[in-house]
């Protein structure tokens, strides 16, 4: 497989960038990219980025999935790219509960799986493969088949115990104001630090492409997650490791796993492959790094090769 030819800085002709609307009224932005009129569809796919991205940054992956003739939608999480802040300023990424997500995902996914063709599969990377699996274990959401890329199942950091780091994720956003940012973005607020391509990818082309984005549109521009976002990220690893949590999953579910991950912790997508009654581990070594679908060629192709290959097995083409 080869990258499909396409501007990555350019929404395609024939995709719609339109709001979905909670029941709130919290708009949430989202663009769909359906199989031409007078076409069968293979399916349909639903995808969610990671924490601080936007889904202009999968325009190319989502591409390839339209080309093997899946209906494509992705969509923002609430708070950050197009979809506004929960924060106190415009950079912060902040949270009250992972719950808020995965009830957004829950709505969204009835409405959107209620106006598309099956089968259906519901996708995410990074934190977007995290709230795909917790709405998994919760039983919100019913996909015929799911696969996260490079899923945020744990946090790289210092050697200490899990209870340890939540323990003084709680101190932090419990002595002052949660909202603020957890970690340093850099000396300009909204500038992007200058060592951060090492952690994300090999490619500078693809790297640059996200900087584009950020300065076309700089609503999407999103700095470090708040104290609380943290916290409430080791309350949510704990919900999805909870025994028998993730035994009672009948979803056929692929994880794209990045050994050598700076971001995550790649031995809990191990573990959650483990205890996942159908799961499907892909691992990609020093030769990838987090996000995985914006490598070189040959890593992102190898990474799509599988993920249309866990879709062909999982969901036969309907006759």
């Amino acid at each position: 497989m080869t990258a499909t030819a396409i501007d990555r800085r350019a929404i395609p002709p024939g995709v719609t960038e339109n709001y979905w609307e909670a029941a709130d009224g919290h708009r949430i932005r989202r663009i769909d990219w359906t199989v031409p009129e007078g076409e069968a569809a293979r399916g349909s796919i639903l995808f969610f980025p990671g924490r601080g991205d936007h889904y202009e940054k999968y325009i190319e992956s989502m591409a390839e999935w339209h080309a093997a003739g899946w209906n494509v939608t992705g969509a923002d999480w609430r708070g950050q790219a197009g979809s506004g802040r929960l924060g106190e300023d415009a950079l912060t990424g902040h949270i009250s509960d992972f719950g808020v997500w995965v009830s957004d995902l829950a709505a969204l996914w009835q409405d959107w799986s209620a106006e598309r063709p099956g089968p259906h599969v519901l996708a995410g990377h990074s934190m977007g493969g995290h709230l795909v699996l917790r709405a998994l274990v919760e039983h919100r959401v019913d996909p015929d088949a799911a696969f996260l890329v490079a899923p945020m199942l744990g946090f790289r950091g210092p050697p200490v115990p899990f209870g340890f780091a939540h323990g003084v994720a709680k101190a932090m956003s419990s002595i002052g104001d949660p909202a603020r940012p957890a970690w340093k973005w850099s000396e300009k607020p909204g500038e992007i630090p200058r060592d951060r391509m090492k952690l994300l990818t090999h490619d500078a082309e693809r790297y640059e492409d996200e900087i584009w984005w950020r300065d076309a549109r700089p609503e999407l521009k999103m700095g470090p997650g708040s104290w609380g976002w943290v916290e409430r990220g080791y309350a949510s690893v704990r919900e999805i490791f909870a025994p028998g949590a993730l035994e009672a999953v009948e979803t056929p579910v692929l994880l794209i796993n990045v050994t050598e991950d700076k971001l995550v912790d790649p031995k809990a997508t191990a573990r959650a492959a483990e205890r996942l009654p159908h799961a499907t581990l892909a691992n990609f070594g020093p030769e990838a790094r987090h996000e995985i679908l914006r490598e070189v060629d040959a890593v992102r192709d190898r990474a799509q090769v599988t993920i249309l290959a866990f879709l062909d097995q999982s969901t036969p083409e309907p006759k």
